[in-house]
């Protein structure tokens, strides 16, 4: 899953490719204003796309049964949206070298890419979590910058590293390294039972420690 550039092609190996739709629905909100109609229709319908899967995550259903569900209900919809856009080349509605036409010449080229979450189970509509991963060592890289010593940025490292997989595991990454300066002797006694996924148990105990009574 990517989007379609050139450089994000698989090797030579047996790949299954899918092409992230909010990349291209990204082409028609930027020509909104010129083609305020036109892009409506695609936007209302990639919206109802995503509420389908929205309503797949929430029911819980299987790769298998998310399939079924996309192509009774988004099947219709993106097939109707694959016609449109043919229409509006075949009746000579859009012109090509324009913004809509762009997007829509865009959106044929890249279609069974983009519809592969209609063929194979489990096949993700975007790509939007990979881009915000990147995103953290984008930024990391950024502040990597004003590293004065080769022992800051490994801590740094560290640091990135620790925040970013709290947030993968739903913990505030503030409290978490809070938490971990706060009782810090314990953490070095036993670091495994401080990681972002396990270290609520080791806190509360902790906690109950410091709030007992001392011994007569």
């Amino acid at each position: 899953m990517s989007d379609a550039s050139t450089r994000n092609r698989p090797g030579d190996h047996s790949t299954l490719s899918a092409s992230c739709i909010p990349h291209a629905r990204r082409n028609y909100v930027d020509v909104v204003e010129a083609f305020p109609e036109e892009v409506a229709f695609v936007l209302h319908t990639l919206r109802a796309v995503f509420h389908t899967d929205a309503q797949a995550k929430q029911q819980g259903l299987s790769p298998a049964e998310r399939l079924l569900l996309h192509q009774k209900e988004s099947g219709p919809r993106m097939k109707a949206l694959q016609d449109w856009m043919a229409k509006q080349f075949a009746e000579h509605t859009v012109e090509p070298h324009s913004g809509l036409g762009q997007a829509i010449a865009y959106m044929q080229n890249h279609w069974e890419k983009l519809t592969l979450f209609l063929r194979v189970p489990g096949a993700p509509l975007d790509n939007n979590i990979t881009e915000r991963i990147l995103k953290k060592a984008i930024l990391h890289r950024k502040n990597a910058l004003f590293y004065r010593t080769l022992n800051g940025a490994r801590v740094g490292d560290l640091f990135m590293t620790l925040i970013h997989t709290a947030e993968l595991h739903k913990i505030e990454p503030f409290h978490y390294l809070v938490s971990l300066l706060r009782h810090s002797g314990q953490v070095a006694l036993d670091p495994a039972a401080w990681m972002p996924w396990n270290y609520s148990e080791a806190l509360a105990h902790a906690e109950a420690e410091s709030t007992e009574p001392p011994p007569d």
